[in-house]
């Protein structure tokens, strides 16, 4: 298993939908692919859940798995918004820029993508466990949440190797998505309208 598609499946182990889009995109641009998988999931997965879905969000302004908001960028506006490859890789571009200004700051960096200031707070999301939590530290409660596949990841890629083995498959990683859903299918998505935005100019 190549150390790319390895990524894929610590990914896909945990839950993450999407999983090689998004392990292509971070290696792309040199990111951790359990950080763009986290901030898919802060986007459009909610408290907990490690998948992001490939909807149209935020009063129809946030679109794909990462919301990125129509009213700051052209991408937003056109059909490649909703593939979530390219969706994933356009995140995976801003992402690698804000990294790079802050000098490599993951939390001044998920600020900015998400207020469009390194010290803002941004939007806050409450946790199950009663934990309110700003932009980038859910973040990366959601990146430690997939972290915890990386010890799974010999096991699970033994049942891939076996699964294709078993059926004459090519080896591969079972990256199902989840069905495209519209705005307003997930309540906690509209009652956290903003915390689904990738929207603010990072300029």
């Amino acid at each position: 298993m190549t150390a790319f598609s390895a990524s894929a499946a610590a990914l896909a182990a945990h839950g993450v939908a999407y999983a090689l889009p998004i392990a292509r995109a971070a290696e792309r641009n040199g990111l951790d692919p359990s950080l763009l998988a986290a901030v898919a999931a802060q986007e459009t997965g909610g408290p907990g859940v490690n998948a992001g879905r490939n909807i149209l969000g935020d009063g129809g302004h946030g679109h794909g798995l990462f919301q990125i908001d129509d009213r700051y960028h052209a991408f937003a506006r056109s059909p490649a918004a909703m593939d979530p490859a390219r969706n994933a890789e356009h995140a995976a571009e801003m992402l690698h820029g804000l990294l790079q200004r802050y000098g490599g700051n993951e939390r001044a960096a998920l600020s900015a993508y998400n207020a469009g200031s390194p010290t803002a707070r941004g939007t806050t999301t409450r946790w199950s466990d009663g934990a309110t939590l700003d932009y980038a530290d859910s973040v990366l409660r959601h990146q430690a949440q997939i972290e915890e596949a990386r010890a799974e990841l010999p096991e699970a890629a033994a049942r891939i190797d076996s699964y294709a083995t078993s059926t004459g498959a090519p080896p591969g990683i079972p990256l199902a998505p989840p069905p495209a859903a519209q705005h307003g299918e997930q309540p906690w998505l509209d009652e956290l309208a903003a915390e689904t935005n990738a929207s603010t100019p990072t300029s």
